[in-house]
């Protein structure tokens, strides 16, 4: 899975912010705030990861429990699922 074209991270104000740009801003009108862990996940997904890799990412830049890092992970796919921000295989 990747970012999709059009979705772009920035820091605003001190935050990083997903926005979209050009045909994308129809799908997303606003933006999507991120803290650290989610921009960390965002640099992983413009790459292109799978979500094994990306929770392994995670697991390894993190202390978490494996448990906590799953549930947090899909949570965080879930919004960008919903606000059209990825592309999956």
């Amino acid at each position: 899975m990747k970012t999709r074209d059009g979705f772009i991270l920035r820091k605003v104000a001190g935050k990083n912010v997903v926005v979209a740009i050009g045909p994308a801003s129809k799908k997303l009108n606003g933006m999507i705030r991120l803290n650290e862990t989610g921009a960390f996940c965002w640099d992983f997904l413009l790459k292109g990861t799978s979500e094994e890799e990306l929770l392994e990412a995670l697991l390894s830049e993190y202390s978490v429990s494996k448990d906590q890092a799953e549930e947090d992970l899909k949570g965080f796919l879930d919004t960008l699922r919903e606000a059209g921000c990825l592309e999956e295989d």
